[in-house]
């Protein structure tokens, strides 16, 4: 497993060089490979805001800190989930209960509920986490609209363009289900950003485990490993060849993998390590995906202890 070694000057670059993006062309089309538009969205965030790069250099800096010194949340935090419905269809305004169902999806991923937790192979048994956090379904809020795709420019959250403004955003996770389109089935806003655009962005189509749910992502996995990004988490690939996802116990990974890669798949990265292809914040289908890592669940509690970034969710 590899080791974080960075220093104030290597986190402020890793927040702050991200490669400029275009914005997606909306297509309301099912995607065949995971899509996450969650980096270009920080990337455009952070050419909007200079200032977001040293918060998320701050945050980063307590991350590591908090890691270091064992000071973490003791006990389980829950999180309360307003649901924002923008709909053009009679199917985007999805059932209640499958809203449900994602609910209960992201209870068994963040508590290793899964039914799917006992797969993880014995190479990575050792690593393998309960993340202690809960979720529970606070409020459903429906509108009804024109658009036939939102795009990845945070516009479904905001009034002014026809979408819903997020309901107490500093103590309650809002989710966005709408099309989104671009062949992007979710993406989520990191810690560090404004309130006023915080949360997830789910496409209606890749919600839950019912309903208008299409498979291979019809087991609710798109929003664990969106949840994954709110809560600080990064790419396992970190987002280049050979890159770091600022986690010690995950191993180095090539690139993004996709579909359900037969194990053990190796990494031609230093070491040729295996690949922990079935953690969430890869981009296999759903049903390749079935696990945290104790380094990912120590970077997500960091979030919640006094000073932490999202403490006001309360411990």
């Amino acid at each position: 497993m590899k080791k974080i070694l960075l220093s104030a000057v290597a986190l402020l670059m890793l927040f702050s060089c991200q490669n400029e993006t275009t914005e997606m062309t909306p297509s309301a089309d099912a995607v065949t490979k995971r899509g996450c538009a969650s980096q270009e969205v920080l990337a455009a965030q952070m050419k909007a805001d200079p200032t977001l790069a040293l918060r998320m250099n701050e945050i980063e800096a307590f991350t590591q800190k908090t890691m270091s010194t064992a000071r973490l949340v003791n006990g389980k935090v829950q999180i309360p989930v307003v649901v924002n419905v923008l709909y053009r269809t009679t199917a985007e305004n999805i059932s209640l209960a499958q809203i449900q169902s994602q609910i209960d999806v992201l209870n068994k991923d963040f508590n290793a509920a899964n039914s799917d937790f006992n797969s993880v192979p014995a190479l990575f048994s050792g690593v393998k986490a309960n993340v202690g956090i809960s979720f529970v379904l606070d409020q459903v809020i429906r509108k009804s609209t024109t658009k036939t795709s939102w795009g990845t420019t945070d516009t479904m959250k905001k009034t002014t363009y026809g979408g819903l403004a997020p309901t107490s955003p500093t103590t309650k996770l809002n989710l966005w289900i709408c099309t989104i389109g671009g062949g992007i089935l979710g993406y989520a806003q990191f810690p560090g950003g404004s309130s006023s655009t915080d949360g997830v962005a789910i496409d209606s189509k890749y919600l839950g485990t019912t309903g208008t749910a299409i498979y291979p992502y019809n087991l609710g996995r798109t929003a664990t490993h969106e949840v994954g990004h709110w809560m600080n988490l990064r790419h396992i690939w970190g987002d280049a060849t050979c890159g770091s996802d600022l986690v010690s116990d995950t191993p180095t990974h090539n690139t993004a993998n996709y579909g359900v890669p037969a194990y053990p798949h190796y990494s031609t990265c230093s070491g040729t390590p295996v690949e922990m292809t079935m953690n969430y914040m890869d981009y296999t289908d759903d049903r390749g995906m079935y696990m945290f890592s104790n380094g990912q669940k120590s970077r997500m509690a960091a979030l919640f202890v006094s000073g932490g970034s999202r403490a006001s969710f309360g411990i």
